[in-house]
């Protein structure tokens, strides 16, 4: 740290209700607030909604970040490794490195919630994924599985025994 940085203060990024990158993949809006040029590649923050009968995320494991979901509206049916198990507002899923995860909406309404990742990079995923559908490729399984295995992703077989 040099003499300067000592005493220069530094000043919080305030992010009004409107700012962020909305990415729409898949019928899930991602809305990210703050992604890794915000914050130094520590962390990225996204409020992200999904319709009724849509697939979130199919069980995945991450082996470079951890994630965690805030349910803020809504519900969501959230595969925790172990099965399925349907939350509302006010729930909390931390997905670390290694757990098997991912999210559905099987509700009746909306659902809307918050995730968290560190450290900060994934959102890369979204922005590629949404370029290749954007430029007419299709969300095939394979092409999910190639941009997963670029951020350090691979999917998860759910055992035949669960849900």
């Amino acid at each position: 740290m040099t003499d300067h940085q000592a005493h220069t203060p530094a000043r919080p990024l305030l992010r009004r209700p409107q700012d962020g990158e909305l990415i729409d993949v898949a019928g899930v809006a991602h809305f990210f607030r703050l992604t890794s040029e915000h914050t130094g590649g520590l962390f990225a923050f996204e409020e992200f909604s999904l319709a009724p009968g849509t697939i979130g995320a199919r069980p995945h494991v991450h082996d470079g970040h951890d994630e965690y979901f805030y349910v803020l509206e809504g519900e969501l049916t959230l595969h925790t490794g172990d099965g399925e198990v349907t939350v509302g507002p006010g729930h909390l899923l931390a997905a670390t490195r290694g757990t098997p995860h991912g999210f559905r909406n099987a509700g009746p309404a909306p659902a809307r919630a918050l995730c968290l990742y560190t450290p900060a990079g994934y959102e890369n995923y979204f922005r590629d994924v949404h370029a290749a559908v954007s430029a007419g490729a299709e969300a095939t399984d394979e092409l999910l599985a190639e941009f997963r295995s670029r951020h350090r992703t691979s999917s998860y077989e759910v055992p035949s025994d669960r849900p």
